[in-house]
């Protein structure tokens, strides 16, 4: 595979979840809001889910957080890197490696999957989620969080400026990220039925840019595009970088913001029983006597 068609060395992102593994549980900070928020959802569907999958599991949060309080009977939790699952030992349920894309799931098993900010780093996202789709029984329910478009855009921003000025060119630092639009696409593609996509925007904020790189490496989140620059940053570049990141995106105390855009993709797989639009001209009364109006 080309660059193009493979962005991510899969190999380096998972030695980056073995690295960060560890340490996970010091900046988990945005897993855990992804898993509240969607055990807030799960408890708005009025729906008992007997079986559930979280994939890229990190350290179990999901099934601790959100499976575990829902009363589901049977948890899987996998992640790409063993050593994460190592530190996740004390979850309840069965935990095993896996790659999402390469989903090792029986067809229509599932009664529920999520993922929580693991799915931006596949290569083959259609991919991945038509596997995540294929694995749910009919009506059963996918729920994921990823990155979106926004994502460290102050940091891409500062990082293109300092290798421009000090380096006369640019390499990618920063992932490509899907949009709203981008991931509701995609689900309707992989087969969902009644796909919503939707947002939340976080600000974090942190004393340095070093302070916010610590973080990324602690996460697991740093770049594994294939086409990175393959030598460390120039210590003259990282430096203006800081300096231009507390120049542009400081608050009045000094400290830095820093955005993290978290996309909420929901999908059904079909069933019979699900709503379906109507035909065209199928209504039983026309618009305008709906409306009183005229023609």
């Amino acid at each position: 595979m080309t660059d193009a068609i493979a962005p991510f060395d899969r190999k380096l992102v998972a030695q980056h979840r073995h690295r960060a593994a560890a340490g996970f549980q010091d900046c988990d900070f945005l897993v855990r809001r992804t898993a509240e928020e969607i055990s807030g959802r799960l408890q708005t569907t009025n729906r008992t889910f007997h079986t559930a999958l979280d994939l890229g599991c990190h350290h179990a949060t999901m099934a601790q957080e959100a499976f575990a309080p829902a009363g589901i009977e049977t948890i899987f939790s996998a992640d790409l890197s063993p050593t994460m699952l190592r530190h996740a030992s004390g979850a309840p349920g069965l935990k095993f490696a896996a790659d999402e894309e390469f989903l090792p799931i029986k067809p229509a098993s599932l009664d529920l999957a999520t993922s929580a900010l693991s799915l931006h780093w596949v290569n083959d996202l259609p991919g991945a989620l038509v596997q995540i789709r294929q694995a749910l029984k009919p009506d059963g329910l996918f729920i994921g969080a990823l990155f979106g478009g926004e994502t460290l855009q102050e940091l891409r921003q500062v990082l293109m400026q300092a290798e421009e000025e000090c380096d006369g060119g640019t390499s990618p630092r920063v992932s490509p990220l899907a949009d709203v639009r981008d991931l509701g696409s995609l689900l309707q593609r992989a087969g969902f039925a009644m796909p919503v996509v939707d947002a939340d925007l976080v600000t974090v904020r942190y004393d340095t840019l070093f302070h916010l790189f610590r973080d990324l490496k602690n996460m697991g989140e740093t770049n594994a595009l294939n086409a990175r620059r393959r030598v460390p940053m120039k210590r003259r570049t990282l430096m203006r970088a800081a300096e231009l990141y507390h120049a542009q995106f400081a608050d009045a105390d000094g400290r830095l913001r820093a955005s993290f855009e978290i996309l909420y993709a929901t999908g059904w797989a079909p069933h019979e029983s699900q709503q379906k639009p109507l035909r065209p001209g199928s209504a039983a009364m026309r618009l305008a006597d709906a409306l009183k109006s005229q023609e």
